[in-house]
Order: structure tokens, then sequence, then C-alpha cells
């Protein structure tokens, strides 16, 4: 059923689609930061194992808000990882195993492009297809990257 919420179904369809792209990064990144978490060695170990799984405690909770969004909006949300991949702005790195530095560097790149591309995201949300729950939704979300984001950057030398 369409919802009727003052959004037109062509706006609703476009809220969506931009949804599924950042469902699909935000998985993309989970699977990134938990491979870190996994793989995580050398020097403060323990405090960037912890680290990395608290922040990809809170991706899975995005994963799941963002999955949520887009059904309140009438759509039905993707759910494979080949349809992450294909929707997805963040680039994955098989077979790479990352020194930390090169870990950390990577993570706050990827919150950093997700950061720009969430206020980027906004405008059209709220202009393009009236719809300020999604923006006002995703300005939660790039609060939530920015704050990762500098976590991340605290580690840079």
């Amino acid at each position: 059923m369409i919802p009727n919420i003052g959004i037109t179904t062509k706006n609703l369809k476009k809220s969506t689609n931009i949804l599924a792209t950042i469902l699909s990064n935000e998985m993309t990144l989970y699977v990134k930061t938990r491979k870190f978490h996994w793989n995580i060695s050398g020097n403060s170990f323990m405090e960037l194992h912890k680290l990395f799984e608290e922040q990809y405690r809170i991706l899975e909770n995005n994963i799941d808000e963002v999955a949520e969004r887009i059904s309140q909006l009438g759509e039905k949300t993707i759910g494979t990882m080949h349809e992450f991949i294909e929707n997805s702005t963040l680039k994955e790195s098989p077979k790479v195993y990352a020194s930390q530095k090169h870990m950390l560097q990577e993570l706050l790149d990827n919150h950093e492009q997700l950061v720009t591309e969430f206020r980027a995201f906004i405008p059209t949300f709220e202009n393009d297809n009236h719809d300020v729950g999604s923006a006002d939704f995703i300005t939660g979300l790039l609060q939530q990257h920015e704050k990762m984001a500098w976590i991340l950057r605290r580690y840079q030398v």
C-alpha cells in the first residue's frame, strides 16, 4: 500500500532510491569495520578492537533504521550482498589486510565520504522530494558519522 503522507509516489521512489544507496553504504562500511575488528593487531590492539566493535554496532543499528525508513515510505528493501555492492558508492578491498594506520585512514575516509554525500542528499530530500522526514533522519546519521570520523581522526599522527 502506498503511503498517503503528502509526498507524491514519484518523490517517494526518488527518496527510497537514495535511501537504498545509503543502506548499501552503511552495509559496506559495517562489513569493512567488522573485517578490521577481526584483523587488527599490533600496538593498541585491544583499544582499536573495542573501538571498531563499538562503531560496527552503531552501523548495525543504522542499517536497520535505514531499511525501516525505506519500508515506511512504501518500498521493499534490498537485502543481498550483490545489491549492496551494486548500490554502494564505497569501495571494498578484497584480500587486502591493511596495517592499523591504513585501517584507520580507510575508515576515516569512508565516514567523511558519507558525511559529504549525506550533505548533498539533504537538500534533495527537502527541496526536490518534499521529504523532510528523510532529511531529518539523514541529518541524524550524518551526525553519527561525523562523530565516528572525529574519533578515528584523533588516532592520526
